[in-house]
């Protein structure tokens, strides 16, 4: 813990690698949608703009599948650092859905019913963190693949019957499209616009986090960590 100029305490929550992945997801996720989308969209004016101003659409292309190689590159990369944590560090799988998870949100419900006095004590991650941390996850990881295969569709096809492209296509394409609306629709409200961080949360950027908001947004780690259970 440290003290800042205002003397609130504040807690370590990131790693300076965490940090850096964020970044690089952000980067890259932005790349990919405004690439893609502009594929996707073609005939909309936003899209004929970004195309002719990125060199073309052969451009285009090509930024979005270099992109989505750095992009699959750190999502593999998070995958296998993860496991090997947990298997041989000995971290505590705090990202893994539980049961509590499933009690928190019938808990919250009930809560906001006004049946319940108080909302559900969440540890490092509530049961909206981790839903959302698996959604864009899984996703990714089908966006990858099928990307994979509408990118060297001949060599998928030496393997796999034909039919896999179309679908990699559609998968392709509607799962970005629904990872960008979970971006666009629940990471950024609870990023920016949620009235508790306001006008935004930077605990991503700086790593730290208040102790103040840990005690009210994740109180059962904070215990653990001053020793209280």
């Amino acid at each position: 813990m440290t003290m800042d100029n205002t003397d609130n305490i504040k807690i370590r929550r990131f790693s300076a690698f965490r940090i850096v992945e964020h970044w690089g997801y952000m980067l890259a996720f932005v790349l990919l949608a405004i690439t893609g989308l502009s594929q996707k969209f073609y005939y909309l004016d936003v899209s004929t703009w970004v195309i002719l101003h990125s060199g073309g659409i052969d451009y285009v292309r090509l930024i979005h599948r270099y992109t989505g190689i750095i992009f699959s590159v750190a999502t593999f990369m998070h995958i296998i650092v993860g496991i090997i944590g947990i298997t041989l560090k000995k971290w505590t799988p705090s990202m893994l859905i539980n049961k509590k998870d499933f009690s928190d949100v019938v808990h919250n419900i009930r809560y906001y019913l006004g049946v319940e006095d108080h909302q559900a004590t969440c540890d490092r991650y509530s049961y909206r963190q981790k839903f959302e941390y698996w959604g864009v996850l899984i996703g990714a990881v089908i966006i990858i693949f099928s990307g994979v295969a509408l990118w060297f569709p001949v060599f998928i096809t030496q393997f796999l019957p034909g039919e896999v492209i179309p679908a990699a296509k559609v998968l392709h394409t509607n799962q970005a499209i629904l990872i960008f609306i979970m971006i666009a629709l629940l990471h950024i409200y609870n990023s920016i616009f949620s009235p508790e961080v306001f006008p935004l949360d930077t605990s991503i950027f700086t790593g730290h986090i208040s102790r103040e908001r840990m005690a009210r947004e994740h109180p059962a780690e904070l215990e653990k960590m001053e020793g209280k259970q």
